[in-house]
């Protein structure tokens, strides 16, 4: 089995290299314990083994490690203006080495498990696709039911960090675009079609929240969906121009509309 405690230091200890005195260091130290957190319960809730259990935890813990060397290298969580951090990250812990101040508490006998093989192609390839817009064709189902997990914890926490945290606080290196009257009839018709909207496209602040709203659309699994409605953060965020009015608001009672009518 693989030990947290050891894993948990491991991320600690790695995370102190870094200014945690920084708003967007610290926002994503605290964003990775989340979705570890999230990816377990959506694990148990699926009816993952204890050490199934474990590795989505796990996955949780490792799948943005390459956002702290992206945020000392440019100063900006933005993969189109630096370098696609789950790349980075995947490369940081699977060719680097990086990986194995994560598992020194495995058994001898578990440590291959861990390192090697199928759980290894397993945590690599999930960790690579976490932030694509959409999983490739072709994976087998334990790939794909990993994938998806992760994908799934992963935007859980996102809500909450849009909802808690200030845009400015977390938009250091995005293009500023000036605002416009709405969302782009392109932006509205991925909301339509029930798909998130593809990041090459220049957002507006406004546009930027409505897309991160549309990563509802593709939550798998029905624990990803209660967890979201019990934290109330996607709510929020649906309702946050309802007093202001105008073509803003209409748009997100459409998303809001398209999302309930998404999930059945």
């Amino acid at each position: 089995m693989l030990d947290r405690k050891v894993a948990e230091r491991a991320f600690t200890d790695y995370t102190s290299e870094y200014d945690l005195d920084n708003t967007m260091i610290r926002l994503k130290a605290e964003h990775t314990i989340k979705v570890a957190q999230i990816a377990e319960r959506i694990a148990v809730s699926i009816g993952m083994k204890d050490d199934e259990i474990d590795f989505a935890w796990f996955l949780g813990l490792l799948h943005d490690i390459g956002r702290f060397e992206q945020v000392r290298r440019y100063g900006t969580f933005s993969d189109a203006k630096s370098i696609d951090h789950a790349e980075l990250g995947a490369d940081l812990l699977f060719r680097d080495g990086l990986l194995d101040n994560f598992i020194k508490g495995c058994e001898a006998s578990e440590l291959s498990r861990w390192i090697s093989g199928r759980w290894r192609e397993i945590a690599e390839r999930a960790i690579r696709l976490h932030n694509k817009l959409a999983l490739p064709e072709g994976l087998d189902d334990t790939m794909r039911t990993y994938c998806e997990l992760l994908r799934d914890a992963d935007k859980a926490d996102i809500f909450r960090v849009l909802s808690e945290v200030p845009y400015e606080d977390r938009s250091a290196g995005f293009p500023k675009i000036e605002d416009r009257d709405g969302a782009r009839d392109e932006i509205m018709e991925c909301v339509l079609a029930h798909k998130c909207v593809p990041r090459v496209s220049e957002r507006t602040k406004f546009e930027s929240l409505l897309s991160q709203c549309c990563m509802a659309f593709e939550l798998v699994y029905p624990k990803t969906r209660d967890i979201v409605y019990e934290q109330g953060y996607l709510d929020r965020l649906l309702s946050s121009y309802d007093e202001t009015g105008g073509i803003k608001a209409k748009q997100m009672q459409i998303v809001r509309r398209e999302i309930v009518k998404s999930w059945g």
